[in-house]
């Protein structure tokens, strides 16, 4: 179709024969996100509310389908790329937010992060570097004073306001280590996500991103688990899947969405979740909305030690 006609078609959504708009808006439904531009331009053109909000209405449906594609063909490609899955997840609030801009600020964290952990450091040593660098020098921390609202799930705001939930601060933690080349994994634990170190030189530990990197044994999560009734069953100690981190980030996202009260968005991202499929470990673990206060966990071995550096 031509510009032209784009916008005669657009135009028609203000018809008052109830028939002919739902044709229209199957119409525009069926050219996809790419008329989004002209239905913005609609908005800004019109002086009716009732109009405006047709249109904000059909711009919401046709970006909420292409994420549900965008998300649909992340998996079947694999869904290897953690950075690309939570960047999908962000774009449901944040649509015009681009991959190229997250690996940006990516790739700022990084030359810190390279500057400061070295090869051969001791495992210990590399995880108190990389504290030092997004704990210390970029202040990154819980948001414990807003934790249920959606932008904890959104990494794009997480990196510009550098608060966050567990499982977002720990995406942000994991790519940087992995970027470095250690050998660091998200681990579903129940109402906490944290990280685990599986090195060739020592036993593989845990990190709480969610409080400052604190390091932990394999002890400090039985202990947990031995708090929340649970058994040690072995999900709770091995890495997963990047596809099972957006997931449970999705999840988190639809429990903040029900907790402001928004049944509809939750139930969006609930058939998110869907695309998804299902999950390829136990649903053991749950959103760490319900999880612990940035103070659990404090034995161990962690940024009280940074002065070593």
């Amino acid at each position: 179709m031509t510009n032209k006609e784009i916008k005669a078609l657009i135009s028609l959504l203000d018809d008052q024969d109830p028939e002919v708009v739902a044709h229209v808006h199957q119409k525009i439904v069926e050219l996809g996100d790419t008329i989004t531009p002209f239905l913005e331009e609609a908005w800004e053109e019109s002086l009716d509310p009732e109009h405006q909000k047709k249109l904000e209405d059909l711009i919401h449906d046709l970006q909420y389908a292409s994420l549900e594609s965008r998300l649909k063909t992340w998996k079947d490609e694999g869904a290897t790329d953690l950075l690309r899955g939570m960047w999908l997840v962000s774009t449901y609030q944040y649509p015009d937010v681009t991959l190229e801009q997250l690996k940006q600020t990516i790739a700022e964290l990084f030359y810190e992060a390279w500057v400061n952990v070295r090869p051969e450091m001791h495992p210990f040593d590399q995880v108190k570097a990389l504290n030092h660098v997004l704990f210390k020098l970029h202040k990154f921390s819980a948001n414990t004073k807003n934790f249920h609202a959606p932008a904890n799930s959104m990494i794009n705001q997480v990196l510009e306001s550098k608060r966050g939930n567990p499982l977002t601060l720990c995406v942000i933690y994991l790519v940087l280590a992995q970027k470095l080349g250690l050998p660091v994994y998200g681990v579903n634990l129940p109402n906490l996500f944290i990280l685990t170190f599986k090195s060739e030189v020592i036993p593989p530990f845990y990190i709480n991103v969610y409080n400052r990197g604190l390091i932990l044994t394999k002890a400090d999560i039985d202990n947990y688990l031995q708090q929340l009734g649970l058994s040690p069953v072995e999900i709770f100690y091995e890495p997963c899947a990047p596809i099972d981190i957006v997931r449970r980030a999705l999840r988190n996202l639809s429990l903040s969405y029900e907790k402001l009260n928004d049944p509809e968005k939750a139930t969006e991202i609930e058939k998110l979740i869907d695309v998804l499929g299902d999950e390829t470990t136990p649903k053991a673990n749950q959103a760490e909305e319900e999880g612990l206060d940035e103070g659990d966990f404090e034995e161990g071995y962690g940024e009280e030690d940074e002065d070593d550096l």
